[in-house]
């Protein structure tokens, strides 16, 4: 049998039709016997029964796991058709055995079985027993730990202390497994990662150790493995950013696999991992900026694949093809992280030859995770003013970034939005555009995705439009969200939608003319919003940020009438006045000062009755105030009752 499917798909698919191996422990089904079987083979005793039989010998039994490790090996229905037998249970059970060659081959097969996309990783950590075998027969990261819930079964049955002493192995090939497996629990694990650095092997600790690996005469994989493991303890808050470990080792190792002397699949995760380790710290992205001409030196990672006509070599054609999407995707991420904070690493990187060509391009690319990369890139440098007024309008790099939020999936979407919400920023001359383009359907409906992310989003960047834009924008915006979307916005249970759309609101509502026209077709939603917020269980920079809206009402010609007709609104402000939080205070104080200044019409009236409700009782009382800004505010307001 074994000889018989090596290498053959066709024959491993048979085997498994004909009833070598059982499905849902079914009987033997000759009714599915393929027209074409092999060759000198009747009905064969199930594999699965053989392996799990203790009378079976251990040679026997060891046969059983090879065959099935090479059915494992044939398509994804093979697979699919073994684990509708429930073999997982049945190869972890062979890992009790005392016999390593049985042991060996079970792990082999499992190993197959779990490579395979088809394979769900629930699947082993749904089993009771595997904990009980799993460390004390393999070196090999087997159990793969997908996220922190998996790291946390690991880390809870010794993962961290059993494969610790491997380390020392004389084997590199162990050495190795141990290490990526280190990686992998480390990976945006801190309960795993604060372990890890107390941890001793032969006297050492094991940051001590990676350490040692990351030195030069040691194999690249190796380097690069202890490089990733000391990052992922790092970005976990196990080791300072500040740490000798990391400035002097880490980080110019990683550079050092950026390198042209380096294989291309090399440079790619070496990239990746620099570009995780600084992401989210300033000096490291400042360090690594001005290690080894690293800016410079990513611009080659563009340059794969050579053109044909100086590649005679086939072979090495399709590896740069192959490696071409993961290079510019690496790159691109790199350079999002440098670029992260520092104006004068933007700026380097944006002079980098064809740099904004690139990202236009890269944007525009079949592979979806170069598109994001290159968004993010794009993204990292639209936080610089100086670029958005020049590169960005020069490159008109709206246009490909209006595309992709066209037709994306939501984590391009998220930092495309993201991106866009700075190009609509006052200042950036590609606002306008923008507008033209159709922005204000495509963000309102951003605000109506069940993505959070996306929602902020949308509503942070129609907020950037409308501040100081021209009415027809203002009324295209209100148009196109609705009133009753816009207020579904400001019962949304998170505070920064509900933030944003205030802050949306505080921008439609400025200048006179303007807050007059929207309040005359949106004032009684608005002050029915306005009471229900500064009536909740809400933060104080909410209540702020409503206190300011109320106080560009006041600012309009009739407008504020809509304010001095509701008694409910004048107690809040009043109730503000007297609030123990300045800022609160200091808010309700802008919205009496606009209803009081006498220079307008029908100041008189409006300063009697808020005298008679006692407001300028509580002005008295804040001009004596310890606090400038309160005591100051109070002062200019009582002089208008006595101008």
């Amino acid at each position: 049998m074994k000889n018989a499917v090596i290498g053959n798909n066709k024959q491993k698919a048979n085997l498994i039709v004909l009833g070598a191996v059982p499905r849902h422990g079914s009987s033997w089904n000759t009714s599915r016997t393929p027209s074409s079987t092999l060759k000198g083979l009747s009905y064969h005793p199930m594999l699965l029964y053989l392996l799990q039989q203790e009378t079976s010998s251990t040679e026997l039994r060891t046969e059983c796991a090879v065959v099935l490790g090479s059915l494992a090996m044939g398509t994804e229905n093979n697979v699919k058709s073994l684990l509708d037998c429930h073999i997982i249970p049945a190869l972890l059970q062979g890992l009790l055995s005392p016999e390593l060659k049985f042991i060996e081959a079970c792990l082999r097969c499992l190993r197959t079985i779990f490579t395979s996309p088809v394979t769900p990783e629930e699947l082993l950590y749904t089993l009771r027993h595997w904990h009980s075998c799993g460390f004390k027969s393999s070196p090999q990261p087997l159990l793969c730990a997908n996220g922190p819930d998996h790291q946390t079964i690991l880390f809870n049955h010794g993962a961290v202390q059993n494969i610790a002493h491997l380390l020392s192995s004389t084997s590199y090939k162990v050495r190795m497994q141990a290490l990526k497996c280190f990686s992998v629990l480390a990976f945006e694990n801190p309960q795993v990662s604060m372990t890890l650095v107390n941890v001793l092997v032969d006297g050492e600790l094991l940051p001590q150790i990676f350490v040692k690996m990351l030195q030069r005469d040691k194999p690249i994989e190796m380097q690069l493995t202890s490089a990733k493991c000391l990052t992922y303890m790092c970005r976990a808050g196990a080791i300072q950013t500040d740490d000798n470990c990391i400035v002097l080792k880490t980080l110019p190792s990683l550079v050092r696999m950026c390198s042209k002397e380096r294989l291309l699949e090399e440079r790619v995760e070496g990239a990746e991992t620099l570009a995780y380790l600084i992401e989210t710290d300033v000096e490291l992205q400042r360090i690594a900026s001005i290690t080894d001409h690293l800016i410079a030196m990513l611009s080659d990672y563009f340059k794969y694949p050579s053109s044909v006509s100086a590649i005679t070599d086939i072979k090495r054609l399709d590896h740069d093809l192959k490696h071409a999407h993961e290079l510019r995707q690496a790159a691109f991420k790199l350079y999002a992280s440098l670029g992260a904070n520092d104006e004068d690493i933007r700026k380097k990187i944006i002079e980098t030859e064809n740099m904004m060509d690139r990202i236009v391009n890269g944007l525009s690319e079949s592979s979806i995770k170069v598109r994001l990369s290159a968004v993010r890139c794009l993204h990292s440098l639209s936080r610089s003013v100086q670029q958005l007024r020049t590169s960005f309008q020069d490159h008109a790099v709206w246009k490909p970034l209006m595309k992709v939020l066209q037709n994306a999936p939501d984590e391009v979407l998220v930092v495309a939005s993201s991106t866009l919400c700075n190009l609509l920023l006052e200042f950036s001359p590609s606002k306008e555009p923008i507008l033209e383009s159709g922005a204000i359907e495509l963000l309102c409906s951003l605000t109506q995705s069940e993505n959070l992310a996306l929602r902020v989003n949308g509503i942070w960047a129609l907020m950037n439009m409308a501040f100081q834009a021209e009415q027809k924008i203002k009324a295209d915006i209100l148009q196109g969200l609705s009133t009753e979307q816009l207020f579904q916005l400001l019962s949304d249970s998170d505070v920064n939608v509900l933030m944003k759309t205030l802050g949306l609101l505080r921008n439609l509502l400025s200048t006179r003319p303007h807050i007059d026209q929207i309040m005359s077709t949106h004032g009684k939603q608005i002050m029915q919003a306005v009471t229900l917020i500064l009536e909740g269980e809400h933060n104080i920079e909410v209540k702020e940020q409503t206190l300011c809206i109320l106080a560009n009402i006041a600012d309009g010609t009739t407008a504020k009438e809509l304010i001095m007709t509701n008694d409910d609104i004048l107690q809040k402000i009043k109730y503000y006045m007297s609030h123990s939080n300045a800022k609160l205070q200091l808010a309700a104080m802008f919205c009496i000062s606009n209803l009081i200044w006498n220079e307008e019409e029908g100041s008189q009236e409006r300063q009697d009755k808020l005298r008679d409700i006692g407001i300028v009782d509580i002005l008295h009382k804040l001009s004596q105030s310890s606090d400038p800004n309160l005591c100051d505010k109070a002062k200019t307001a009582l002089q208008q009752y006595l101008a």
